[in-house]
């Protein structure tokens, strides 16, 4: 399996370009060591982007109620999930991608909906995704272009794992409202925060589950994750296209995930139901719409 190095002074990272273009690893310096940040993949887990540090969730984030998506009046049937009955995470993490360009801190890949006869969407497109290292920033930036005839509806985001240590992570999510979900779906627009999932000050992720949709950003306020284990902590920045992060914490796991996400879970069917804070956005043919995520690695107090 193929794995794009990229190394700067802060970081260490691996890119799998027929994994979806997902995340290997992603590994911080601390003093003379290299520390994983982000939750590892074995090698023998390379080609499952379950498994990986990271992965794309493109053209849509999240899952599709029982597969359906309406959009314009009219209404497709896609391919569901044995497990839960949903389309989920989009259609290009377990499919290969280009490298159009690459260097020691850079990759540039690609895909196109056109190669694949059974991509499980009824739209045509395209998408490019880059990596870079800058500094103490690791970058991610995604575009989704619309290569069809007919308006396109469309969502994209990432859905990356970080280690969870011993030493319980503190995390801040600057968000003021939230989704109620059922069966991890959205069930209408967004309500204030409770006090469960209340992260606008750092704290542990505590011992009940979560797996939940926070939204209502704050503007230009960055998430912000501390791992006292090694004593730094990741700044996650996010352009304001994605709205919402997910935050899933499972109990007596060694990771959490921190999702940036242009769309809600099932945002196709609350946008059909004129509810606009789903962040499902529409693209004429031959429209793009892009985004770009920043971790920065920064030192905490010992």
């Amino acid at each position: 399996m193929n794995v794009v190095a990229l190394e700067n002074e802060f970081w260490q990272v691996g890119i799998l370009p027929e994994t979806g273009a997902s995340t290997a690893y992603g590994r911080v310096r601390v003093g003379e060591d290299w520390v994983d940040l982000m939750r590892p993949t074995a090698p023998e887990d390379y080609g499952n982007s379950s498994k990986a540090a990271n992965f794309i969730m493109l053209p849509w984030c999240n899952r599709i109620r029982d597969g359906v998506l309406r959009f314009n009046g009219q209404t497709y049937q896609m391919r569901t999930e044995k497990d839960d009955g949903t389309a989920r995470h989009g259609d290009v993490r377990k499919r290969g991608w280009q490298v159009e360009s690459q260097s020691y801190r850079h990759v540039y890949l690609t895909i196109s909906s056109a190669d694949y006869a059974d991509m499980n969407y009824p739209f045509k497109f395209s998408a490019r995704a880059e990596y870079a290292l800058e500094g103490r920033d690791f970058v991610w930036r995604l575009t989704l272009k619309n290569e069809d005839t007919r308006p396109m509806p469309g969502g994209f985001g990432f859905h990356p794992y970080f280690v969870r240590p011993e030493a319980e992570p503190k995390v801040m999510v600057p968000c003021e409202q939230q989704f109620n979900l059922v069966n991890y779906l959205a069930e209408g627009g967004p309500v204030l925060l409770t006090n469960r999932l209340n992260f606008q000050q750092p704290r542990a992720l505590g011992n009940d589950e979560i797996n939940d949709v926070l939204t209502g950003r704050v503007v230009d306020a960055p998430a912000f994750m501390q791992f006292p284990s090694a004593n730094v902590g990741l700044l996650m920045r996010a352009d304001p296209i994605y709205r919402h992060l997910l935050l899933y914490a499972p109990v007596g796991q060694p990771f959490f995930a921190l999702e940036p996400m242009t769309n809600v879970n099932d945002g196709f069917n609350l946008l059909a139901r004129g509810i606009d804070e789903s962040g499902v956005f529409t693209l004429q043919p031959g429209e793009s719409q892009a985004g770009e995520v920043r971790l920065e690695m920064v030192a905490t107090p010992e």
